[in-house]
C-alpha cells in the first residue's frame, strides 16, 4: 500500500509509511505536521491530507476488490487470468470494466434474446468462419422467430459483448479523453429566461481545455433546464476503431459485427462511456473549485485581528436604522439600541448623540461597520462625528455570512433574547477582535469566497473546507480561558464534545492555570491531552510555556536547556541566548535538530499570532454608489474574492467590481492567485461600468 500511495502522491515511501503509522496511531494531521516532523520528514497538512485520501482511496478500491472477487466465486467463474487482472488493478474503472460482463442485468434486448436460444448463432457470427450466416439463421427459426429475426437477436447479443469489452471500452474511453468536445445549445422556448448563460447559447470547447467555472455554469444552466449539453467525439472515427478491434476477415459474418458494433456504439457504448466522461470532468470541475474555495478561506481565516480592544460595532441600514452594539474586552455585550442617521428618519442629531455618549462611557478603542447595504454612509456619518485628532480607528467589515450566523443555532444559544439584527452586529464586532474566532461559528460554505459552491459536490466542499478551518486553528492556536465551544472543536484531538467539556469545566471551575488541568476534565483522555496539548494556550498561568507552542512532551528539554544556561525556565521566554546553545547536545532518539529548532524559534516569540495586525483602508470619497463610478478613475480596493477567471475587489459601493485574469498583469498567468491574495489592497483603473446588468470591470493595468 505505502509503495502504491506514494507513487499516487509523489511522496517519498518512508514519509508515507511513516505518515500512515502515525494516523493508524490516532495522530490528527496538524498534530503529526506539527510535532512530528522528525518521522515525516517536515511534510506539511497538505501532503499529509493526501496521504489520507489516497489511503482512504486504496482501501476503497480493495474493498471494492473483494466483493467482486466474492460475487464471482457466488457465480461460479473460475478464471485465474480475470482473477490475476482483477486482483492487480488499481484504475476504478477498468476495474469496473472485468466486472461488468458478470453484473446483473436488468432485461434488455440482448436478454431477451439469450432466452429465445441465440447466444450459439451469436458465438458463430463473432468467430467468423462461417460464408453463409443465412443459413446458419435458419437453423434458429423456430417459435415463430423468422431468420431475420434471429440474425437481429444474435447482434443485439453481440452489441451487448461489444459494449462490455475491456478493449472497446479502452478504446472509446480514450478518444474521449483526449478528443471529446462540450457542447451547449440554447432551448430556443427559455431564452428569455437564460440571457445570464447567453455566453453558452452555442457554445462548443475541448473538455481538456474548459476551465472549471465554465463548465460548472453550463452544466448549472442545464440542470435549470435551459441548455442542452452533450460530450461528443468524432462519431465515424469510433466506429472505424472498433471495428479494427473486432472484425478480423471479410467472411459474410463481418457486416453483421458491423452492424452490431454500429448498433453497440450508438445505443449502449458512446452513452455509457460519455456519463462516465461527464462525472469524470464534473470531478474535476469540483475539485478545482473546491481548491480555489479553501484557498480564499485559508487567507480568510487568517485575516489579521485587531486583538483586544473595546468595539463599537455597527450594522447599518437605512430604513430599518443601524443596529449600534458595544463589546468589552472579552467581546462581551454591555450595550445595544439602534440609531437612525440616514434617510427617511435622518436622526442624525440623536444619532451623533448617542454615538458621542457610548464612546466614552464603554472606552471605545476602535468602530466596526458592516460593508453592506449603508456601510459607506454609515462610516462617513461616524468619521464626521469623531475628532480629527481622536485614537480611535474606524474599520469596514466583511458582511459574509453574518446574516447565516445571526440566524444559527450558535448565534441562538449564545444570545436567546437578541433580535437578528443585533446578534449581526455583535458578529461584525467580535470578526473585527478576531476573524478566526467568529468564522468558525459559520457554516464555512456560507462565507461567500470561491466559485459555484453550491454546484460542487457537497460532501467534498464540507469535508475540505472543515480541514481547511482545522487547519487555521491549529496554526494560530487557542486560548483555552476564552474560546468559545465553536473554536475549541476545531482544535486536533478534540471535537464537539469535548470542547463542550471544556467550557463547562471552565465554567463550573473558574480559569485555567495550566495545560495539565485538561487531564481532569471528563473524557480527556490521554490521547486527547496528547493532540491537543500544543494548540492551547494558557495565558498569565502557573507555566510560561503553557502560553507558548511548545508541546508539553518537551517541556523536559527546555529546562535541560535552562540548566545549561544557568537560568530558571522563564527567564527563556524572549531571550535570545537560547540561539547560543549546541543543540546537537539535546539530541535524543524521539526529538531532532528540526524539533529543537522549532522550539528555540518558539522561545524567541511565544504565542506569536502568525496574522499579523489588522490594518484600515480608505475607500475613494468620491463614490458611494456605483452610479457615481466613471470609466477611467483610478480607485483603490480590497480583494474580497479569488476566482479562476479573476478578482473581485470591494471598491466601497455594494457591487463588487471584477478585474479580469487578463487584466491582472501584462504577463501571461492562469491562476489570479498566483499574483493576489485574499484582503490585499490594490490600486484599479475602471475600464467599464454597466448600470444595467451591475457590473463593474476593473484593470490593475495603468
Amino acid at each position: 500500500m505505502e509503495r502504491r500511495i506514494a507513487q499516487l502522491t509523489n511522496i517519498n515511501e518512508k514519509q508515507v509509511a511513516a505518515v500512515l503509522k502515525l494516523l493508524a496511531e490516532g495522530g490528527t494531521i496538524p498534530f503529526i505536521a506539527r510535532y512530528r516532523k522528525e518521522a515525516t520528514g517536515s511534510l506539511d497538512e497538505v501532503a499529509i491530507e493526501k496521504i489520507d485520501v489516497a489511503q482512504t482511496k486504496f482501501i476503497e478500491l480493495e474493498k471494492r476488490k473483494q466483493s467482486i472477487l466474492d460475487r464471482l466465486a457466488e457465480l461460479n467463474v473460475h478464471k485465474p487470468e480475470l482473477i490475476a487482472q482483477i486482483q492487480n488493478c488499481y484504475d476504478p474503472r477498468e476495474l469496473e470494466d472485468l466486472y461488468l460482463p458478470y453484473k446483473q442485468k436488468r432485461k434488455t434486448k440482448a436478454t431477451v434474446a439469450i432466452e429465445q436460444g441465440l447466444e450459439p448463432l451469436a458465438k458463430l457470427i463473432m468467430a467468423q468462419r462461417q460464408s453463409d450466416i443465412m443459413a446458419q439463421a435458419y437453423r434458429f427459426s423456430k417459435n415463430g422467430l423468422t431468420a431475420d429475426d434471429a440474425l437481429e437477436g444474435a447482434r443485439h447479443i453481440i452489441a451487448e459483448w461489444v459494449s462490455e469489452s475491456t478493449a472497446a471500452r479502452h478504446a472509446i474511453r480514450t478518444s474521449y479523453e483526449r478528443h471529446a468536445t462540450l457542447t451547449s445549445k440554447i432551448d430556443k422556448k427559455k431564452t428569455a429566461d437564460a440571457q445570464k448563460y447567453l455566453d453558452y447559447f452555442d457554445f462548443s470547447q475541448s473538455i481538456n481545455r474548459i476551465p472549471s467555472h465554465r463548465l460548472l455554469a453550463i452544466l448549472r444552466a442545464e440542470k435549470e433546464g435551459l441548455l442542452k449539453v452533450k460530450i461528443e467525439i468524432d462519431n465515424e472515427r469510433a466506429l472505424e476503431r472498433l471495428e479494427r478491434i473486432f472484425i478480423r476477415s471479410n467472411a459474410d459474418a463481418a457486416h453483421h459485427i458491423q452492424l452490431a458494433v454500429k448498433d453497440s456504439y450508438k445505443r449502449l457504448l458512446a452513452p455509457s462511456i460519455e456519463t462516465e466522461i461527464r462525472k469524470e470532468v464534473k470531478e474535476k470541475a469540483d475539485l478545482e473549485a473546491i481548491g480555489i474555495f479553501a484557498h480564499n478561506l485559508t487567507q480568510l481565516l487568517m485575516a489579521p485581528p485587531l486583538g483586544t480592544k473595546r468595539i463599537l460595532a455597527l450594522d447599518p441600514g437605512f430604513r430599518t436604522g443601524c443596529k449600534l452594539t458595544c463589546l468589552d474586552l472579552q467581546s462581551n455585550l454591555v450595550h445595544h439600541s439602534t440609531i437612525y442617521p440616514h434617510e427617511p428618519q435622518n436622526d442624525k442629531d440623536n444619532a451623533r448623540h448617542r454615538i458621542e455618549s457610548l464612546i466614552p462611557k464603554y472606552g471605545i478603542e476602535a468602530i466596526a461597520i458592516g460593508n453592506g447595504t449603508a456601510g459607506r454612509e454609515t462610516e462617513q456619518f461616524i468619521k464626521s462625528i469623531l475628532p480629527k485628532d481622536s485614537a480611535i480607528e474606524v474599520y469596514l467589515i466583511s458582511e459574509a455570512g453574518a446574516s447565516i450566523y445571526s440566524a444559527s443555532e450558535a448565534a441562538r444559544e449564545e444570545f436567546p433574547d437578541l433580535d437578528l439584527t443585533v446578534r449581526g452586529s455583535i458578529s461584525i464586532g467580535r470578526r473585527l477582535i478576531d476573524p478566526l474566532a467568529e468564522l468558525v461559528k459559520i457554516e464555512p460554505k456560507s462565507i461567500g469566497v470561491g466559485q459555484y459552491q453550491h454546484d460542487v459536490d457537497q460532501s467534498k466542499l464540507k469535508t475540505t473546507l472543515d480541514n481547511v478551518v482545522c487547519f487555521a486553528v491549529n496554526k494560530v492556536g487557542v486560548n483555552v480561558n476564552t474560546a468559545s465551544k465553536h473554536l475549541l472543536q476545531y482544535v486536533a484531538g478534540l471535537g464537539p464534545k469535548l470542547a463542550q467539556n471544556v467550557v463547562n469545566h471552565r465554567q463550573e471551575n473558574g480559569a485555567f492555570k495550566s495545560i495539565d488541568q485538561l487531564k481532569k476534565i471528563k473524557g480527556f483522555g490521554a490521547k486527547a491531552y496528547e493532540q491537543s496539548a500544543g494548540f492551547l494556550r494558557v495565558l498569565d498561568g502557573d507555566n510560561p510555556l503553557d502560553a507558548s507552542a511548545v508541546h508539553p512532551e518537551r517541556y523536559a528539554i527546555v529546562q535541560k536547556m535552562a540548566r545549561k544556561l544557568n537560568l530558571p525556565t522563564h527567564k527563556l521566554i524572549g531571550n535570545t541566548v537560547t540561539t547560543t546553545l549546541q543543540l546537537e547536545g539535546f539530541v535524543t532518539e524521539e526529538v531532532g535538530l528540526i524539533t529543537l529548532t522549532d522550539i528555540i524559534n518558539e522561545l524567541q516569540k511565544p504565542g506569536l499570532d502568525p496574522r499579523g495586525a489588522a490594518k484600515t483602508m480608505e475607500f475613494d470619497d468620491r463614490i458611494r454608489d456605483i452610479k457615481d463610478i466613471r470609466t477611467g478613475m483610478i480607485l483603490q480596493g480590497k480583494v474580497s474574492n479569488l476566482t479562476k477567471f479573476g478578482a473581485f475587489v470591494d471598491i466601497g459601493v455594494k457591487e463588487n467590481g471584477l478585474i479580469h485574469v487578463s487584466q491582472i498583469t501584462d504577463k501571461y498567468m492562469t491562476d489570479p492567485a498566483e499574483h493576489l491574495s485574499l484582503e490585499q489592497v490594490v490600486t484599479v483603473k475602471v475600464i467599464e461600468v454597466d448600470l444595467d446588468r451591475k457590473r463593474i470591470a476593473l484593470s490593475m493595468k495603468m
